[in-house]
Order: structure tokens, then sequence, then C-alpha cells
């Protein structure tokens, strides 16, 4: 069995790890730095394998913690291993976390 955690990331511009998602899931992954209001959205990328036995984070993560979606299935149930991997709760598929579409906030 594999214990994952909520997917955790800081501002790619002040490094704050304050950070909330700003939207949905049908939308965009928009995120936003509470420090510096930095906004930005993490993508992932296939890293090659897949794992099995995904026991998801205990609590979930609620609507604006940070998240995103697989590359693989699309689902966003997107968590972190004990190891710091990223990996897709849902199909397994262990992944490349990427910070893309940065806007610097004030």
């Amino acid at each position: 069995m594999i214990q994952t955690r909520k997917l955790a990331l800081a501002c790619p511009q002040c490094g704050s790890p304050d950070i909330f998602y700003s939207c949905t899931p049908n939308c965009c992954y928009n995120h936003v730095c509470a420090d510096c209001q930095t906004t930005f959205e993490p993508a992932t990328r296939l890293r090659g394998g897949a794992v099995t036995g995904i026991i998801p984070p205990d609590p979930l993560p609620d609507a604006t913690d940070p998240t995103t979606e697989c590359a693989k299935c699309t689902s966003n149930a997107v968590y972190t291993t004990q190891d710091g991997s990223v990996v897709c709760g849902d199909c397994g598929t262990l992944l490349t976390l990427e910070i893309t579409q940065i806007a610097p906030g004030a």
C-alpha cells in the first residue's frame, strides 16, 4: 500500500507555500499565491510507470487545496507519495509536476 498526502505547491515567484486553487476543474487549474498574488497553473506529464495500492490522503483535499489533472486519465486525484513522487490516485500513473502560465503578482 502506498500512503499519499495532499499535493503541496510553492509559489514559483516568492516560494510561499500559502497557495490556493481559485477555479474549477472544468475551467482551468489557476492557483494564486496568498503572499504575492502570483497566479500559475500546475500541469502534469507522464513520468513513466504506474503503481497500485494507493491510499488517498486523510483528510481528502478540499475545493481550495492545490490540485492539477493527471496527464493520462484527467482525474484531479493527484497526490504526493511519502518519497515525494507525484501519482494519480485513480489510475496509479506516476507523474512529473510542472508549473505553467506564471503571471507575477504585485
